[in-house]
């Protein structure tokens, strides 16, 4: 079944490069003043509806109306300069039908999405959108399967050129897709999220008691290491002085920041996106990040910040 549907998805791709009419709708759709209206009918209608969310989230305004009730009074949404997607594997479905001369008197252009390409809709429409299907990938080639995923796979492509005709930035997508873990990977900066933390630090001169005190105290698991002139210069973990513990045979009380710390530790600048802070984090097998503002210490993000935010 699913290399059925491959098959099918390859001749959606084999139909687009044979035909000049995707490219034309795409240009068509670029100039447009007004929005694209997407209908269909069954399952063609659920394929309708996830066309114009995808288009929606990639900055081209969409509306979803249903076949059926076009003729009931929802006709009424499309104004005379959107564009009109109708979906239909046959594109002779008795409601399409009757659609189609009422979207002609409209004057709007209209766009066929269908697998027949001699259909009644697809003679009637101003471009054609081949998604060729020979056959439904259930045994008794009834249930729409095949020709849905063609139908979806074929509205994916238009909305992606789209986009990247748009030149649609991740930024563009972060505006619009501001709630839930997806939002917060393109919008959420570390300096959201470090802001929040306390900053240890100890001077490279500091002794052992302080610099146990501070990590304590901040309760971030380490602290960072500043030079007299506030550079900074390491940092230093708890697991830093575990290891020290162990192995140092000297008198404790000589001990200076100095003596322990880690030189050139991994930074993220406060800007960047907290999502990069957790792959570097992933990439070295650690917990925090120190945070650098302008290359200055400006405090910590930890592994819990971005458990918190769902981002793990």
């Amino acid at each position: 079944m699913l290399q059925q549907e491959a098959e099918a998805i390859q001749g959606v791709a084999d139909a687009i490069a044979h035909t000049p009419d995707f490219a034309q709708c795409v240009e068509a759709i670029l100039s447009l003043r007004g929005r694209v209206v997407v209908t269909g009918i069954g399952k063609s209608a659920h394929i309708a509806g996830k066309m114009v969310a995808t288009l929606n989230s990639t900055g081209t305004p969409a509306l979803f109306m249903h076949a059926a009730d076009a003729i009931h009074g929802d006709l009424g949404m499309i104004q005379a300069d959107d564009f009109v997607i109708a979906i239909s594997k046959s594109g002779d479905t008795p409601e399409i039908k009757v659609l189609v001369p009422l979207l002609k008197r409209k004057g709007v252009p209209l766009a066929a999405l269908v697998s027949n390409a001699d259909s009644y809709l697809a003679v009637q429409a101003d471009y054609v959108l081949h998604a060729p299907v020979d056959r439904e990938a259930c045994p008794h080639n009834l249930a729409p399967t095949t020709s849905t995923t063609a139908a979806l796979a074929l509205g994916d492509a238009l909305a992606v050129c789209l986009l990247e005709s748009r030149e649609f930035t991740r930024q563009d997508f972060a505006r619009l897709h501001p709630g839930g873990t997806l939002g917060k990977q393109l919008y959420l900066k570390v300096g959201d999220l470090s802001r929040q933390n306390q900053q240890p630090q100890v001077a490279d001169t500091a002794p052992l008691k302080d610099i146990i005190l501070e990590i304590s105290g901040k309760r971030l698991g380490a602290t960072a290491v500043l030079s007299d002139d506030g550079k900074l210069v390491g940092i230093i973990t708890d697991g830093d002085l575990r290891r020290m513990l162990t192995t140092f045979e000297g008198r404790l009380q000589a001990v200076r920041a100095r003596d322990i710390l880690t030189p050139h530790p991994v930074t993220i600048d406060i800007e960047d996106f907290a999502a990069e802070a957790l792959t570097r984090m992933q990439d070295r097998n650690i917990t925090q990040l120190v945070v650098t503002e302008q290359g200055r210490f400006a405090g910590f993000i930890h592994l819990h910040d971005l458990l918190r935010e769902g981002l793990v």
